[in-house]
């Protein structure tokens, strides 16, 4: 089956059985991504080990291994994001563009902060959007006052070249801070390659200093483990091992372990990773949760409270419509495919009252990506609900997890192109 747009659709079909099964994670893209910009301005002689092999990283790795001056990032806003703070203090002259949605995706505030220390930092088209054109040179840094409620990751691009500043970086957080456990991955990395910061309520203050060069190997990402706590949670009983994942602290994404417990699924850790055991089916009433910290999370326990009939309202979601799509209206449209009519009651939110309306369910759906990863990755699972599903551009899995296709086949679905 072809779409209308000619992408391939893929038929994933699968049993309810009892799950056994070991899955090799990728490695953690947050981190891969950060630590890449962070060997690269410490001069580090290492390269990082057991880097992403995700879309995101290898864009990332060939940019900052280039001789070019102009680099197309694709669908990548993390590369997006860090390159361009990461260009404004090497001299030359640079050209960063992309796909065209991310010449939709905005990045003024970076921009205007970056010029705001020093940084000539210009628009080739659209004030206010990719693509930049970028004037590399020597930053005096000083004091940013910037609204914590914005992308994470315009924080992370300021605060990794903060060092390199000739006045360090002091960085002024308004309102409430959106994703704060990335900001603190950020910080605890930089801390890792020896760089002091300190943060007082919303006062983040980096002064000048030199990264040390480290060696670095890079832990499973558990952004990806959740798609497996998913297939677990429909699964009627089983056992996932998953090496090489740690519940190190890094990642705010770990806080799925405790979020499915509710639906019956218990993390355990093993001498070489984790353990996911799923014993008794229960599922909560409603679930009430907060993805300020962990925005990847919404749509993998959306889909899910769908499948199990769990009512649920979520806020913190603010940020989920300058993703790779809007996830907000593309979660709508794709489970109202399956009879669920999901609200949104105010900026952020989500809300589903746990009813399924059959006139609204579709024969032989075929779940659109959107160009967005995490699409394919959380609807996979619903396999197990339904006996098949289709999804389609099934590639786009690649930007963060290039094997999950071959990792489901491995435990047991079946998946056709159709």
């Amino acid at each position: 089956m072809k779409t209308p747009n000619d992408r391939p659709v893929f038929q994933v079909s699968a049993k309810p059985i009892q799950l056994q099964t070991t899955i090799q994670l990728p490695s953690s893209k947050s981190i891969s991504n950060r630590v890449q910009i962070i060997n690269a301005l410490s001069y580090s002689p290492w390269p990082v080990k057991n880097l992403s092999d995700s879309d995101d990283t290898r864009v990332l790795a060939a940019a900052l291994n280039s001789n070019d001056s102009v680099f197309d990032i694709g669908h990548a806003g993390t590369a997006m994001r860090f390159l361009t703070a990461f260009l404004s203090k090497i001299v030359g002259e640079w050209v960063i563009t992309g796909s065209e949605r991310m010449k939709q995706r905005p990045i003024g505030i970076l921009v205007d902060a970056l010029n705001s220390i020093g940084a000539r930092v210009e628009y080739v088209d659209h004030p206010g959007y990719p693509p930049l054109r970028i004037y590399g040179s020597h930053l005096i840094g000083g004091e940013v006052e910037l609204d914590g409620s914005i992308s994470s990751q315009y924080l992370s691009a300021l605060l990794m070249i903060a060092p390199t500043l000739d006045h360090g970086l002091t960085l002024k957080l308004q309102n409430r801070l959106t994703s704060r456990s990335y900001i603190e991955m950020t910080l605890k990395l930089m801390s890792y390659f020896g760089i002091r910061h300190e943060w007082k309520k919303n006062v983040i203050k980096v002064p000048p200093q030199d990264y040390l060069p480290r060696d670095y190997t890079v832990e499973a990402d558990w952004s990806a483990a959740s798609y497996w706590y998913s297939i677990l949670a429909l699964s009627p009983k089983g056992e996932i091992h998953l090496p090489g994942l740690v519940l190190s602290g890094l990642q705010g994404d770990e806080a799925i372990n405790e979020w499915f417990s509710w639906f019956g699924v218990e993390t355990q850790t093993t001498a070489d990773g984790i353990s996911l055991q799923k014993k008794d089916e229960i599922t909560p009433k409603k679930l009430y949760l907060k993805f300020h910290e962990t925005p990847d999370m919404a749509q993998t326990m959306a889909v899910l409270c769908v499948a199990k009939g769990v009512p649920f309202h979520f806020t913190g979601l603010e940020t989920l419509k300058i993703k790779e799509t809007n996830r907000i209206a593309a979660l709508q449209n794709e489970l109202r495919k399956f009879g669920a009519s999901l609200v949104e009651p105010r900026n952020g939110e989500l809300q589903w009252d746990g009813t399924i309306n059959p006139d609204l369910c579709m024969v032989d759906p075929v779940v659109e990506t959107y160009h967005d990863h995490r699409m394919a990755l959380s609807f996979a699972p619903l396999a197990l609900k339904y006996g098949e599903i289709r999804i389609a551009d099934p590639a786009v899995i690649s930007k963060s997890y290039p094997n999950f296709w071959d990792d489901i086949k491995h435990a047991g679905f079946g998946i056709d192109e159709v």
